[in-house]
């Protein structure tokens, strides 16, 4: 975690920015749920358990910082909510997902196996891919099992 923010801290510094007690308040939140991926909501009552004096939109100012430095991604995975998970600076691709259509469930998935895909794309077509996003909808087992 000490690792983690001061790279953040870092990354802010670089771009004229400070790390407040409400953006350390936000990554700590990231730390602490071990990288779920979580909606601003989400977020915003986690914080306010220990900060009770901030505001969501502070949260989601915070949010939108995070994400133009990339020190957050933001996921989309069609349920008609945002949600963030903290970019570990891992080189390479993000991970891919499994979405489940029951109980909308989300799984990772570190398997990438797209990249002479890629490849192939940029060799034929003179296109630089530099990432790329994949979602699988399904049924995760507990649903599948219930379903049976």
């Amino acid at each position: 975690m000490k690792d983690i923010m001061e790279n953040i801290k870092e990354e802010l510094k670089k771009s004229g920015y400070k790390l407040t007690i409400q953006r350390k308040a936000i990554i700590e939140v990231f730390s602490e749920q071990n990288a779920v991926h979580l909606s601003p909501e989400e977020i915003y009552d986690c914080v306010r358990d220990k900060y009770p004096n901030i505001g969501l939109a502070t949260v989601y100012r915070t949010l939108q910082l995070f994400e133009e430095l990339g020190i957050l991604y933001k996921l989309n995975f069609d349920d008609g909510c945002s949600r963030y998970e903290l970019n570990t600076g891992e080189e390479g691709h993000q991970h891919h997902h499994l979405i489940c259509l029951s109980c909308g469930s989300v799984q990772e998935v570190n398997i990438d196996l797209l990249e002479s895909l890629e490849s192939e794309i940029e060799k034929t077509k003179e296109f630089k891919i530099v990432d790329h996003n994949l979602k699988f909808f399904g049924y995760c087992k507990d649903c599948k099992d219930k379903s049976q």
